[in-house]
């Protein structure tokens, strides 16, 4: 199948490298898909696959993850705000006019704030994976637990066994789809022991930036539409808010995942099909 392999490419947005996996048509429409905060843009990977037989996906590391840069400024740069004017300048770059956009939490919180904002009219369809304009506080509190503070061993099996238990709420993947998952976010240390590929200091955000995940305002502004997919046992997006997003601003479309908790993987044909219905309208 034409462009069935994904290229690996990288691009200076607002000062900084960032790279992205770019999958499909380089003609065809395009498809934003961002993964989570201690993530990288390789998650996306089964989505990606899929969604390329129609559209052209795209797949950003964010700063500080996988093979994008660290920021030199963490305080300033670790939030939504930067986050966002990276998004800008990604889709200025590859001149892409309009796109639709999914985002797995934290890419979520990305896409609702571009949506509302610089990227008004330009992000057509948005689908949001367990995020929404609040999140609950306990939620934050286990993520900061085990994203500031990374282990490190001395194997790549013990690290994939680390992922299994903390992103257990992920829901069914497959031994293969474990191991790009844990491949795809590896780096060795200077002493050889092996590590999350992400910088610490972006924990910073909930200290410096306290309030970036509050966005019922941008919510409430915004005028497209909208799919919320929610795990079943989602501890991060609580019924009562996905239920609020049913209610007001655009009137969401909430679908519960069964079998998952924060946050489905998109791995599965039921997931996938989920998403690729409702970005194809």
């Amino acid at each position: 199948m034409p462009y069935a392999v994904p290229r690996s490419r990288y691009q200076v947005c607002a000062g900084r490298e960032i790279h992205f996996m770019e999958w499909g048509d380089p003609q065809a429409e395009v498809v934003v898909a961002w993964h989570g905060l201690a993530r990288t843009g390789r998650d996306m990977d089964p989505v990606a696959a899929h969604l390329a037989r129609r559209w052209r996906v795209i797949c950003p590391d964010t700063i500080g993850r996988g093979l994008s840069q660290w920021s030199p400024q963490p305080q300033r740069e670790y939030c939504l705000a930067f986050y966002v004017q990276l998004a800008v300048s990604l889709l200025d770059h590859l001149q892409i006019g309009t796109c639709r956009w999914l985002g797995t939490s934290m890419g979520g919180a990305i896409g609702l704030r571009a949506a509302a904002g610089p990227l008004r009219g330009r992000i057509e369809r948005l689908v949001l994976n367990d995020i929404g304009p609040d999140i609950a506080e306990a939620a934050v509190t286990r993520i900061r637990t085990y994203a500031g503070s990374p282990p490190a061993f001395d194997t790549v099996g013990e690290l994939e066994r680390y992922f299994r238990t903390v992103y257990e709420p992920y829901g069914w993947l497959s031994e293969e789809q474990w191991r790009l998952l844990t491949e795809s976010s590896t780096r060795r240390l200077p002493d050889g022991r092996v590590t999350p590929h992400y910088d610490p200091a972006m924990v910073q955000q909930f200290i410096h930036h306290p309030d970036d995940y509050r966005q019922w305002e941008a919510w409430d502004a915004l005028e497209l539409p909208v799919l919320v997919l929610r795990g079943e046992r989602s501890d991060l997006l609580l019924p009562e808010v996905a239920d609020e997003m049913r209610q007001r601003g655009p009137r969401a479309v909430v679908a519960t995942v069964p079998g998952c908790g924060h946050a489905p993987a998109l791995n599965v044909p039921e997931q996938i099909g989920l998403v690729e219905r409702f970005l194809a309208g």
